[in-house]
């Protein structure tokens, strides 16, 4: 299957789930990402009246933000932008501090960003009676490299099955601007945040070991050990049997 012939099936799934659940249309978060760029434009192509890109910056990047805006107004993408900033102040203050490490806190704060706009977004699904669409790709998805109920918490991931370097060439045939492909994968998280230091490997290496099963030694235990601890947030939440 080519890239081309790709889109248009992905378009034609998109329109399929959404109609099959009853729904109008679609919403979505708009970060100025690779992925969330694609999912905005496939899902534009499936519901050309009846598509709403979220953007919901929390003390974001600003060319993320920036880059955002340039997916909408090339494509024509309706769009809300909604400030999440004194929402996260606001938790924050009602919360306890219960110094933890200082790594774990950082962690458990940004968390509650993806977790905000989970519920930013559902807010506009209900409202519209619209499916709210994921961006999450094969190697996030297989690594859990999502917020559970965050940025996991959607209806469908059209690019679940697409590789990092599969999901750049959609981008490319899409015309998604080079810079949103070219710098490096970040969620915003905090400053200086990028996906690949978080992993602890590339997107390549990621992307090789899921294809073929090759990787280093270093790698490849690291990478089964973060698809075996990430496992709860691919299932269901587990009901007692009896």
């Amino acid at each position: 299957m080519n890239t081309a012939q790709l889109a248009e099936r992905l378009v034609s799934w998109i329109r399929d789930r959404v109609l099959a659940a009853g729904g109008k249309g679609v919403v979505l978060g708009l970060s100025g990402g690779v992925d969330s760029s694609v999912t905005a434009v496939l899902c534009h192509h499936a519901f050309p009246q009846n598509t709403l890109a979220v953007l919901m910056p929390c003390y974001s990047n600003q060319e993320y933000m920036a880059h955002a805006r340039m997916v909408a107004e090339k494509f024509a993408i309706p769009t809300k932008e909604v400030v999440l900033d004194s929402v996260f102040d606001g938790l924050l203050k009602v919360l306890p501090d219960d110094k933890a490490d200082p790594d774990v806190k950082r962690l458990a704060q940004a968390n509650i960003k993806a977790r905000l706009r989970m519920l930013t977004l559902y807010y506009f699904a209900n409202r519209l009676e619209y499916i709210v669409v994921g961006a999450g790709n094969r190697d996030e998805l297989a690594v859990g490299y999502f917020t559970k109920y965050g940025d996991g918490g959607v209806d469908i991931q059209p690019l679940g099955n697409l590789l990092k370097g599969e999901l750049k060439e959609l981008a490319r045939f899409l015309a998604v601007p080079e810079p949103i492909i070219n710098k490096p994968p970040s969620a915003d998280l905090w400053e200086g945040q990028t996906d690949e230091g978080e992993l602890g490997f590339s997107y390549d290496e990621l992307d090789r070991y899921l294809a073929s099963g090759e990787a280093s030694a270093e790698i490849k235990k690291r990478i089964e050990s973060m698809i075996a601890a990430s496992e709860h947030k691919r299932q269901p939440p587990p009901i007692a049997s009896f």
